[in-house]
Formats: structure tokens, C-alpha cells, sequence
């Protein structure tokens, strides 16, 4: 049976500018063939078990000829597979993806096209610079800086300069030199405002800011990095005065989250929305356990318990999960009353219809088995909801309260994950992260299993409690611990360190 090939543009780098669609396509793909511009956070977002090419295409390295991905996606395609062809970017816009496009159609295979934002404007954008605007321009062009070596360019600078309007080149940092003179000649301004903007929507974003004629001789003296694009036109006058994002608190810092997969979108979203470049690199991964046994004779009998204790989200998850397994009314549970640990735990159970009878202050199980033993007065059913690897301070503070029965069900296993996507020691040996953020012990163990030969004197941690420090400090990491054992207070953490 053959399959189908999906052309996905994914961005400039941002996740928040992936599509939805383009979400929704790649969540379900089973081959990925990715380029080298396509964001570590799209990257995050392919699912576990698809087979991933990487095709590289940068300038002047090409890890694979156009050519031959043609060939993969057709093979691929026929062997039954969803293809996704990922592609920074637009597909359309100098992606090249007409030339897969036309092999696609020869050998019959079936495929849509998802479009996606363009560097062209989404980076001058995230640089203040507006690339339309009434009181300086009517008019947009978006030209391929690239050229092969050797060659001239086939470009009509006299007629781009005639249009007065805003020009955007793309793949031209070799050769700016080149488009600078190529203007010069064709009698643009030399006062012409013109930027070179760096790795747009990301951490590292950077700008530099002159003419025409002075922008070659800036670049050579303050540096610049790829991919980058050329702005040439008055409205790069705009960019101090419209500039946003670096002033955000977290803009041009990027953070590591560590968290499994499941739970990893909440904390992210928290830096985001201060301005962080966020990379997901789940360390661990929750894996629930079969609905048998002592779990299902437990939640049959549910209703001769007393109390329900939840530890975590995965945990309130996952019983739910368990309960529809078992074909159970939640009703069942009516007379029962639940304690929760941590404010993260109680809003996934509010997600259920659910409201807990007991939130202890602090967030520590130790914490939580006090102030279970405080409220109970002897002989309750305590039936306990959470991961193998279970805190025994927990149970060890109830067994104070007389005539106690505990039940400690083991639900799910916490099982360290491992990324070949994501070169840890360059991220950190190199500054290229600047912080990561551990939620529990599990997540630093997990982080440091597949970390390799990482210095993990590099890594600047930010830790949501003392044990989840405590298992840092062990690697040599530099630490800092939240105020308070909750996401939020993690945020406010590395928003204050970066102040600093």
C-alpha cells in the first residue's frame, strides 16, 4: 500500500510559530526527512518511534543532494509509510519543495502541502522592523541571496531599487558583500538603512543595524552568525524604537526543561511567556502499569477507603485512566476524601471534577504524611496512588497514626529517558543555554544518564526543591533552588537570576 508525503513548513524557529496543522501532521508521522534550520522545538514535537532523516541543507553544506531526498521521500512514500518532509520555514519560498513536488507526482504518490511562517517576515518582526508601513514604503520583495560559487548574480538590482520598497534577502550572508555593491551600483541611496539580522526568534537573536554602504564593514568588524537575512529599506530606521522581544524578561535567554513528556508543556509555557527560548529535553518518562492485581482489587473496593492520596499529576493521570479501564462509576468514590501534594497535583485533579480535602502548606511528602497523620484519628483505610519509586516518608509519617491501614500502590514506573536529538555538552560547554530546570531528583538522573561526558560544572540548575537540589550539588552542578517547591516559583527564580 503506498503511503503519503506531507511538505510541512516549520518556521523560523520559534515553536509558537509552528502551525497547528503542522503540529497535528507531524504528531502522526511515521518517517520525518528534516532539515538543518528546523527549530529544536519542532524537533521536540516528533513522536517516539518515527524513523528521522536528517537531509541537513545549509548553505554550502548539504548533507544530502536534492536529489537523492527526492528519492527518500518516494521510497519511503511506497513503502506504505506518512512522510513528513520538514522544511524551515516555507516550503514554497526558495524551499525547493516544487522540485519534490514534481518526482512526487511522476511516481503517483499522494501528498499535501502545510505552508509556513517565513523568516521574511516573522524575524524582521521579532526585530521591530516592520516590513510594510504607510509613511515609508509600499511595497515588499523577498529575493534568494544565495548564488552558486563562481557565478554571477541573476538579479535586476536597478529594478529592486526602482520599487523603493522593502527588500528581504534570504541565504545572503557569504555574500552581502556582493548585494551591497550590486545596490550601490544600481544607484540606491548609500544612506539607505539597512540590518542583517542573526538567528530570528531564538535566544541568540541579534541585529545589526546601519547602510548600505557601511553595513559590510559593521559585520566584518562586530561579527555575525548563521542563518541571518538581509533587510534593506527605511523601515529598519523602526527597530530601536519598535524592538519587543529582547525586552522581555526572559528575552535571549534559553532554558532547558527537563520534565517528562506529559507534563513538560506547562512549565514551558510559563517561560515562554516570558520571553524564553525554551528546550524540551524530557529526562524522564512515565510508564503506567498494568491495571491488575492489587491495583484493580483496590479501585473495585474503592469505596471502603477513607482517604486517596495522590503525590503527583502522572498519578491522578493515570487512576482516572485506571478507573475507566475497570469500568468504574466515579461515583464510587463519593464518601472517600483526598490529600494531594503540590498546587500542580490539585489542578489536575480539578481537571477530573475533583477538589482536594487536604493541601499541606509544603510540598515535600514528608510534609504531606504530617498532615495526613494530624487530621486522622486512628484506624483509617489510606489507599496511596503514586510511583514505585514513592517516597518512604510518606508512609513512614502515617504509620504514627493507631490502627492505621496503608495501602501503597505502585502505578506507574519513572524510567530515564535518552535524546540523540539534543548535543548537551555543546548546549552548555559552549553558553549556548544559559539555565535548566529540574522538578524532582528523578529529572536530574535522568538528565545526567544522557548527558555523556557533559562538565556538569557547565550546567546552571534550577531546582524546585531540596532534594531535586541535593541530587545537582552531587553532580557539581551550580544550584539554585526555588523559593517555594511549585512551577511558578521556579519561573520567578530564573527570571530573577537572568536579572542579575
Amino acid at each position: 500500500m503506498t503511503g503519503k508525503v506531507w511538505l510541512v513548513g516549520a518556521g523560523p524557529s520559534d515553536v509558537g510559530l509552528f502551525t497547528r496543522k503542522g503540529e497535528q501532521v507531524l504528531k502522526e508521522a511515521e518517517v520525518v526527512v528534516y532539515d538543518a534550520l528546523v527549530g529544536q522545538g519542532v524537533m521536540g514535537m516528533i513522536p517516539d518511534g518515527a524513523k528521522c532523516i536528517n537531509v541537513g541543507k545549509r548553505s554550502s553544506n548539504h548533507t544530502m543532494k536534492q536529489e537523492e531526498i527526492n528519492r527518500v521521500l518516494v521510497e519511503e512514500a511506497k513503502a506504505g509509510k506518512r512522510v513528513v518532509r520538514l522544511k524551515g520555514g516555507d516550503p514554497f519560498l526558495f524551499g525547493r519543495g516544487g522540485e519534490e513536488l514534481e518526482l512526487l507526482i511522476k511516481e503517483n504518490i499522494p501528498y499535501e502541502v502545510v505552508p509556513g511562517v517565513t523568516s521574511a517576515l516573522s524575524v524582521p518582526a521579532y526585530n521591530g522592523i516592520p516590513v510594510t508601513h504607510r509613511d515609508y514604503c509600499s511595497s515588499l520583495h523577498i529575493i534568494t541571496g544565495h548564488k552558486k560559487q563562481g557565478e554571477e548574480y541573476d538579479i535586476d538590482f536597478e529594478a529592486l531599487v526602482r520599487t523603493k520598497g522593502t527588500l528581504v534577502f534570504l541565504m545572503g550572508v557569504a555574500a552581502l558583500g556582493d548585494i551591497c555593491r550590486g545596490l550601490l551600483e544600481a544607484d540606491i541611496d548609500p544612506e539607505m538603512p539597512a540590518a542583517i539580522l542573526q538567528k530570528g526568534t531564538t535566544a541568540a537573536q541579534r541585529r545589526i543595524v546601519a547602510t548600505v554602504s557601511t553595513l559590510e564593514a559593521e559585520v566584518n568588524a562586530r561579527g555575525i552568525e548563521t542563518p541571518a537575512i538581509i533587510v534593506v529599506g527605511r523601515v529598519c530606521e523602526l527597530a530601536e524604537e519598535f524592538e519587543w522581544y529582547e525586552k522581555l524578561p526572559l528575552g535571549g535567554k534559553k532554558i532547558l526543561v527537563t520534565r517528562p513528556k506529559e507534563l513538560i508543556s506547562s512549565m514551558s509555557a510559563k517561560l515562554r511567556a516570558q520571553g524564553a527560548e525554551v528546550l524540551e529535553l524530557p529526562a524522564i518518562r512515565i510508564e503506567k502499569r498494568e491495571c491488575e492485581g492489587k491495583i484493580r482489587h483496590a479501585l473495585e473496593n474503592i469505596e471502603n477507603y477513607d482517604w486517596l492520596v495522590f503525590t503527583s499529576p502522572s498519578g491522578v493521570r493515570i487512576f482516572f485512566e485506571d478507573m475507566r479501564e475497570c469500568h468504574m462509576d466515579i461515583r464510587k468514590t463519593g464518601s472517600l476524601k483526598i490529600a494531594v501534594l503540590g498546587a500542580g497535583t490539585a489542578r489536575e485533579l480539578e481537571s477530573h471534577g475533583c477538589y482536594a480535602d487536604l493541601i499541606p502548606e509544603k510540598y515535600y511528602a514528608e510534609d504531606l504524611g504530617e498532615a495526613l497523620t494530624d487530621v486522622c484519628t486512628g484506624a483509617e483505610k489510606i489507599l496511596i496512588f503514586r510511583a514505585a519509586i514513592g517516597s518512604p516518608e510518606l508512609t513512614s509519617q502515617l504509620l504514627n497514626v493507631p490502627e492505621v491501614e496503608i495501602t501503597d500502590l505502585a502505578a506507574y514506573d519513572t524510567v530515564y529517558e535518552t535524546s540523540g536529538m539534543v548535543d548537551l555538552k555543546a548546549e552548555f560547554e559552549e553558553g549556548i543555554t544559559d539555565y535548566a530546570v529540574f522538578t524532582s531528583a528523578s529529572t536530574v538522573k535522568g538528565f545526567a544518564k544522557t548527558a555523556g561526558d557533559l562538565d556538569f560544572s557547565k550546567v546552571k540548575a534550577v531546582c524546585i526543591g531540596k532534594k531535586t537540589k541535593d541530587a545537582a550539588d552531587k553532580l557539581g552542578m551550580e544550584t539554585y533552588m526555588a523559593q517555594n517547591p511549585s512551577m511558578d516559583s521556579v519561573v520567578d527564580k530564573v527570571c530573577e537570576l537572568c536579572r542579575r
